[in-house]
């Protein structure tokens, strides 16, 4: 019988006893007195003592009170046997019951075309129960199996982020004969198994790395900041998450839900039995723009020029590409330089190798300066700037100028060089762009400064709606903003010079007319702005996404829809004069330069550009093109830092990329002849 209704049965009893008591006392003495003098009992008629009625009184309360306090504990026992019995098994087997979490998989990167690029693959882990970090010697013969310090396995064991009552993961990806060893020595290795767990991979290695981007352990902040909503992922310490890429922008669609293993546990934690489970679900797959094929490309073509630029002699340590389908913003290819494996992150990163690619010797391989790195346009700008001078009527298609290789418009005090010394004798707008005639450029500058309050700063605006000075939004973090500077850019920027230094100069129209001085744009802005001139005024947001697939099978549950976020407006012959400069800049400029578009059956525009950097003393080099001329479907841009110019690095590139595109491969040698700026 159960103890608790026992008792109960008790009290009741004891309670019943009181209460017979009570009433017989109280009978008796209604009727009777105890004389002790007079030899015994009277009539109650008779007058009482007051120490009789003093024994009768607290007798009483004597009995009232033990009823009240029976009372209390059968009602209290009433109630945590009757009425909160539910409650207390809960809490009962609560005590006796812990749940594991099971991690689910993590949805694939796959590219246009369904090729993996991200994927999960099954990894050999020694696992160890919690207890196994008392046995200092199972824990140092365990290190020198798997090849680790044995303080690190110790902290692995000791870390219960999944949970006390979990395996805890100590070394991944071991070999067979560190699982064979385990197994034929279970005494030695009490609480170590070797389990098949999923690890994050990556098959084509460091090709899109910086587009993918990389997993590793929830950080703190990560915790601290995630959503209360309902349906969100709530992570725990010590979960595998999205750092950067798209692993982090689609971090909530690639992250599934993990399951959940009840096991009973005795007094002290250990597991003693196996209760329900609740199988994990994984995430969804996600489907890239990224053609895998022409992102290779791009890839291989910035390594090969990078070491051509090295055999030249020049520093060549930082290149970006990027090609974008212009009636849609799809993304196709996108590649920065220098670059690293994703792998290096599945299992954790050392802090050798983390250091290495935070370092500065290494020129921070972990950044993507397709999107963040912010370098000065060169002579790409020239096509925009040609824009503004006609829009603002600061020169006309007939408007033409003498190139003697030395501009004195500011004086002679203020004399500017153009970049081919010699002279490029009679230039047009057309012309200026073919052959990047500076002074054309710098006659523009001086127009826009000496132009009416109202179009003084018709470049900068140009600029802008052509989006340069602010984000694309493209769905990857960290994009950088650029700068479009003006006068009171300059004012605030350089609030600690004199006024004379602070004001907006001649000269700093002139450096921004060619994309010098103070102008920051990205690898990603320019090629959008050069978007907006193939599609004559249509900008689209650029995107990586192109559609998630449903978890459950086929199909798609999300496909990503075409967002236009620019519309710069021009007149149809400004964009001609544009476009016929563009294709002089293909197949007029220079004859090293043709031969590497001639054999390709698209015809194409683009434009090249060479920025100087005071900061290191070596140009960058530039270049945009976009393809097929006459109805434009791709626009490709690339930069390569610390070049001799664009046309012998960025050029080559960009070329590489859009024969990977049609299949058309360029079948010249690379030349340092190509000196266009």
């Amino acid at each position: 019988m159960n103890l608790t209704l026992v008792i109960i049965i008790v009290c009741v009893v004891i309670a019943i006893a009181l209460v017979v008591v009570f009433l017989v006392f109280g009978r008796s003495e209604a009727n009777f007195t105890f004389d002790i003098g007079g030899g015994g009992p009277k009539a109650s008629g008779g007058s009482d003592t007051s120490s009789e009625t003093n024994t009768h009184s607290r007798l009483k309360g004597q009995l009232i009170v033990s009823g009240g306090v029976f009372g209390v504990l059968i009602a209290k026992l009433f109630s945590m046997q009757v009425l909160s019995s539910d409650e207390y098994v809960e809490q009962a087997e609560s005590n006796r019951t812990r749940s594991v979490s099971i991690a689910a998989s993590r949805g694939r990167i796959l590219d246009r075309n369904g090729k993996e690029i991200v994927t999960n693959r099954p990894s050999l882990t020694v696992v160890a129960e919690g207890d196994v970090a008392d046995d200092d010697i199972e824990v140092q013969l365990l290190a020198n199996l798997i090849g680790m310090p044995a303080l690190a396995v110790k902290r692995k064991i000791e870390d219960t982020s999944t949970g006390a009552q979990s395996l805890r993961s100590v070394s991944v990806d071991v070999s067979r004969r560190v699982v064979a060893y385990i197994a034929e020595h279970p005494t030695v290795f009490d609480g170590v198994e070797v389990e098949e767990l999923t690890q994050r991979s990556y098959p084509y290695g460091s090709v899109a790395a910086h587009v993918v981007g990389y997993t590793g352990t929830v950080t703190a902040d990560q915790l601290n900041s995630q959503s209360d909503d309902e349906g969100a992922v709530q992570y725990n310490s010590g979960d595998i998450v999205g750092q950067s890429g798209v692993e982090l922008e689609y971090e909530s669609v690639l992250q599934g839900i993990d399951g959940e293993q009840i096991v009973y546990v005795d007094a002290d934690g250990n597991v003693l039995d196996y209760s329900s489970t609740i199988e994990p679900k994984s995430g969804s797959d996600i489907l890239l723009t990224l053609d895998i094929d022409v992102q290779q490309a791009a890839e291989e073509s910035i390594q090969k020029v990078v070491e051509y630029q090295k055999s030249l002699g020049y520093r060549a340590d930082g290149a970006s590409a990027v090609a974008i389908d212009c009636t849609n913003g799809e993304v196709i290819a996108m590649a920065s330089y220098p670059t690293y494996s994703p792998n290096i992150f599945v299992g954790g990163i050392s802090t050798g190798d983390w250091e290495n690619l935070q370092s500065e010797s290494s020129n921070y391989p972990l950044m993507n300066r397709a999107i963040a790195g912010q370098y000065p346009s060169g002579s790409t700008i020239k096509a925009l700037t040609t824009l503004a001078a006609l829009s603002y009527g600061i020169a006309t298609a007939s408007s033409s100028w003498y190139c003697t290789g030395w501009w004195t418009g500011f004086g002679e005090a203020y004399g500017m060089k153009c970049w081919w010394e010699s002279g490029h004798g009679s230039v047009n707008l057309v012309t200026g762009i073919t052959y990047s005639c500076d002074v054309v450029f710098y006659e523009i500058g001086k127009g826009f400064y000496y132009a009416d309050a109202d179009k003084q700063e018709g470049m900068q605006e140009t600029f802008k709606k052509f989006g340069l000075g602010q984000t694309a939004g493209i769905d990857l973090p960290s994009e950088a903003a650029g700068r479009v500077p003006d006068a009171e850019w300059k004012w605030n920027y350089w609030s600690d010079a004199d006024d004379d230094a602070r004001t907006w100069q001649g000269g700093d129209n002139c450096n921004l007319a060619i994309g010098q001085g103070d102008l920051l744009v990205t690898c990603l802005q320019m090629v959008d702005a050069y978007c907006g001139i193939a599609n004559r005024g249509t900008i689209y947001q650029p995107h990586v996404l192109k559609s998630v697939k449903s978890a459950e099978g086929d199909g798609s549950v999300i496909d990503y829809e075409p967002k236009v976020i620019l519309t710069p407006e021009e007149d149809s012959a400004n964009f001609d004069v544009v476009d016929e400069g563009l294709s002089g800049v293909i197949y007029q400029e220079s004859d090293s330069q043709t031969i590497h578009w001639t054999n390709l059956n698209e015809q194409v525009r683009g434009k090249t550009g060479t920025a100087e950097q005071t900061s290191s003393g070596e140009p960058i080099g530039w270049f945009i093109a976009f393809v097929p001329a006459e109805d434009p479907k791709y626009v490709v841009g690339a930069n390569v830092d610390h070049v001799l110019s664009g046309a012998t690095s960025a050029m080559y590139v960009v070329r590489d990329i859009i024969g990977a595109i049609y299949n058309e491969p360029d079948d010249q040698e690379l030349n340092s002849t190509n000196v266009d700026r």
